[in-house]
């Protein structure tokens, strides 16, 4: 009986887990951006600190870039991502995890339309308003 809980309890705990809930990787899906660098099958490369990533692959409300596409949230016509359930509600009731600072200009950026790069060890990202201003930001630092 104890087993049977154990094994019920880890069930519960992955089917609640925040943690990229859509495993959808087939190469023949393809990131939609505007930018013809970032239109790569998923899981095509290997991304690091200082690269620009597709956005389907960011969970917005953690800011972090997850290896995978994302659970689609669409919101006053514009495309925003989140990895769980918790994610897809909180994308259109919290306008907070739909912005954020561009780190070069300082300035409120829509994450929905931003440029969005690996700027932590550990897969955190952040949002620029264009590509300048990545490429500014990625110099600054030396990348």
């Amino acid at each position: 009986m104890n087993y049977f809980l154990a094994i019920l309890s880890v069930v519960v705990l992955s089917l609640t887990a925040c943690s990229g809930s859509q495993t959808n990787t087939k190469a023949e899906d393809r990131i939609v951006s505007t930018d013809p660098a970032i239109n790569l099958p998923v899981q095509s490369v290997q991304y690091k600190v200082g690269d620009l990533v597709p956005t389907a692959q960011v969970c917005m409300v953690n800011d972090a870039f997850m290896g995978k596409k994302q659970l689609l949230v669409r919101h006053e016509g514009k495309d925003y991502y989140g990895c769980c359930e918790m994610c897809k509600k909180r994308i259109p009731q919290e306008a907070v995890v739909r912005v954020a600072i561009d780190p070069f200009s300082k300035r409120e950026v829509d994450k929905a339309t931003a440029s969005i790069a690996i700027t932590g060890d550990q897969g955190e990202v952040s949002y620029f308003e264009n590509e300048a201003n990545y490429r500014n930001y990625i110099k600054n630092l030396n990348l």
